[in-house]
């Protein structure tokens, strides 16, 4: 079933109305009609909605259930990712997203390959945003994970300090033991952050730094990751925990 958001504004007295690309989507490209049924998320809820008319350059639909399905995680995942090189980047951001995180927060960090200037962080910013939407809708998200702009490493550790718990995958000479632990944590947060080296990985003062802010170092096993591995190894463990362990509770 197809899924798009919506403005709070487009839903009024139990219909949606649809216009813009989204409508030329429906119309010229799904080719539905009326009776057709497909997914409107607005304000982190998903409606079930029928096709009445697409008329006027716009779609009208009917909602026949209210708050049809929740795919959200009851624990908020804030990926801290230190810049990669190439198109790296909006991989982890698709797949990330499929996965249920929260934010996604682009790092700048000493052994960073990638140096963007000014233009180029916004240009990037803009791209990687459109990516986590085209991500949500194909995996009917209730809402568009937001993609922050780059941040250097202080400011970003500035932010996980806000955050309930931070996991930093990175040597542990206690293995996966420390990893359980850490993951057992997410019982009782609302939110996570992860924080994850770039292809060069992390320097040494920056896991200090890290550590000293709260950050669990934790291991994703024996083997050595690629950054967009680790990335998608990270996130995929935490929302496989807190879908068993915490489910819908909060």
């Amino acid at each position: 079933m197809y899924n798009f958001f919506v403005d709070e504004t487009k839903i009024n007295g139990g219909r949606v109305y649809i216009d813009g690309s989204d409508y030329n989507h429906i119309k010229n490209v799904l080719r539905m009609s009326k009776g057709d049924t497909f997914l409107v998320s607005s304000e982190g809820r998903s409606d079930l909605c029928e096709i009445e008319s697409l008329d006027g350059g716009a779609v009208t639909a009917r909602i026949i259930e209210e708050n049809y399905q929740n795919t959200e995680l009851p624990v908020k995942i804030y990926l801290f990712e230190g810049l990669p090189k190439g198109d790296k980047m909006e991989f982890i951001i698709q797949k990330a997203v499929e996965l249920g995180v929260h934010t996604i927060v682009p790092t700048e960090m000493k052994h960073c390959v990638v140096k963007l200037d000014d233009k180029k962080k916004k240009s990037k910013h803009t791209r990687w945003q459109s990516i986590a939407e085209s991500a949500a809708k194909q995996s009917k998200r209730n809402t568009i994970p937001v993609v922050h702009e780059v941040l250097s490493y202080k400011d970003a550790l500035n932010l996980a300090s806000e955050l309930d718990l931070l996991l930093v995958p990175y040597e542990n000479k206690n293995g996966m033991t420390d990893t359980v632990s850490a993951l057992n944590k997410l019982c009782d947060c609302k939110s996570v952050g992860i924080l994850i080296g770039p292809e060069g990985g992390f320097d040494q003062s920056e896991i200090e730094a890290a550590i000293t802010s709260g950050g669990l170092p934790i291991s994703l096993g024996k083997r050595i990751l690629r950054t967009e591995t680790a990335a998608i190894t990270a996130v995929s463990m935490c929302m496989l925990s807190i879908e068993m362990n915490v489910g819908d509770a909060k």
